[in-house]
């Protein structure tokens, strides 16, 4: 008999959100992962449910300015040309997605699936008794010039045409939303059905311990290797050998590290990310602010302020880019004034496919192994989808959503 009916490797958003669903639908469960649930990329994100967030990184903006991004300090992507030429597949696959074809495309898939993103989180939120940590304030993003103003529009109405609802409000109605800012306003748009979570590290961390009440078990080591069989699947981690019924691989951008599942061989990238923490300057907003020309957030976070966001292609061991949170410091201060240094600064590593969009659904090898990551932008929001829909392929039953432009297999350009 097997030890547990499911396994999920990875215990971020995603990975705790797979095992807190299927606990909850009476399974079996065991969680593995070498750190703290949600001390990993799950913990330095925007704290934003962003469900308005369909525009992918790859849109044709991208090629017209890739020689800044290459080698700019004032651009919010940044790419590694040393990583570009080490992976030359990816970089191409990543640039033939940002023509305007597959850009829309993309948008199109991944607006279906955050449609559907409160609807996998509520569920989670009432079990792990998070109310509290979320707030409904919606979402702001301004743009200081006129032509990135003017730019923004054609995102703007791709988005409303895929049922994103969003609302223009005034210069003036938008810094008396947020008095705190500082930049000159010439467009603001208020996303106001998003939310946000006061601290997404204590929202994994009460789901995880929910998911321990409900019986679900925690292995803190890696998982190194699976091998799946006619009956089960066999899991080595930590130097224990365990058996289950089926097993989730939900290890965010370490997901094709394990041997065995089938992701070895599958395009998976990273999109660093970085923040810097200001402890008392938390009253500076009061929801996620968006400035769209610098690509980042100022959030107000339970323990200060946050200022997180901005792309680095790059390896995903390549040490620390100062430049980029230089860049952060830089631009928070022009958006909001004088700042002190920062408390505490962060980097994260998003788990990213060269088209934008996660890998969810069944192995191609064998049913019996599940993938549930490459989220990238999205993963704090898409967790409780992304679980329910896990849930539901481990039972057998046919999701609501059509998972096939999420198959490992598809075409990646």
């Amino acid at each position: 008999m097997a030890d547990y009916d499911i396994a999920v490797a990875g215990a971020g958003a995603v990975g705790m959100s797979c095992a807190l669903w299927a606990q909850m639908r009476g399974h079996r469960v065991l969680l593995i992962d070498p750190e703290d649930p949600g001390s990993g990329a799950s913990y330095g994100n925007a704290c934003t449910l962003a469900t308005y967030a369909c525009q992918p990184v790859n849109t044709p903006s991208v090629l017209t300015s890739l020689p800044s991004l290459m080698f700019s300090k004032n651009s919010p992507l940044s790419l590694s040309y040393a990583h570009a030429l080490r992976n030359p597949r990816w970089m191409l696959s990543f640039l033939a997605n940002c023509r305007a074809g597959p850009s829309q495309r993309i948008s199109g898939h991944l607006a279906d699936l955050l449609a559907h993103a409160d609807a996998g989180y509520n569920p989670l939120i009432e079990a792990a008794g998070a109310q509290d940590l979320v707030v409904e304030r919606g979402q702001l993003t301004v743009w200081s010039t006129e032509k990135a103003a003017r730019a923004a529009s054609a995102g703007l109405e791709r988005r409303r045409s895929l049922g994103v609802p969003w609302r223009e409000v005034t210069p003036e109605e938008a810094c008396e939303m947020e008095p705190g800012l500082r930049i000159p306003v010439k467009r603001a748009v208020h996303f106001h059905a998003a939310r946000h979570l006061r601290d997404p590290l204590a929202f994994i961390t009460r789901m995880h311990k929910a998911f321990t009440e409900l019986g679900g078990a925690t292995l803190c080591a890696k998982a190194e290797a699976v091998r799946a069989g006619g009956t089960g699947v066999e899991l080595h981690a930590g130097g224990q050998v365990l058996i289950a019924g089926r097993a989730v691989i939900a290890s965010g951008a370490f997901s094709n590290q394990i041997k065995g599942a089938g992701t070895e061989a599958l395009p998976l990238g990273t999109e660093r990310g970085y923040h810097l923490m200001f402890e008392t300057e938390a009253h500076r907003v009061t929801r996620p602010v968006g400035w769209g020309e610098a690509g980042f957030y100022a959030v107000p976070h339970a323990k200060g302020l946050r200022l997180s966001g901005t792309v680095e292609i790059a390896a995903l061991d390549a040490p620390v880019n100062r430049e980029r949170l230089a860049y952060i410091a830089r631009m928070g201060n022009q958006m909001l004034g004088p700042l002190p240094e920062p408390d505490s600064e962060w980097l994260g590593r998003r788990p990213t496919m060269p088209d934008s969009l996660p890998v969810i659904g069944r192995s191609p090898q064998s049913e019996r192994v599940l993938y549930a990551f490459g989220h990238q932008h999205v993963g704090l929001t898409l967790g409780g989808i992304t679980g329910r829909l896990i849930t539901d392929l481990a039972e057998g039953r046919q999701p609501n959503i059509d998972l096939a432009p999420f198959a490992a297999d598809r075409a990646y350009a």
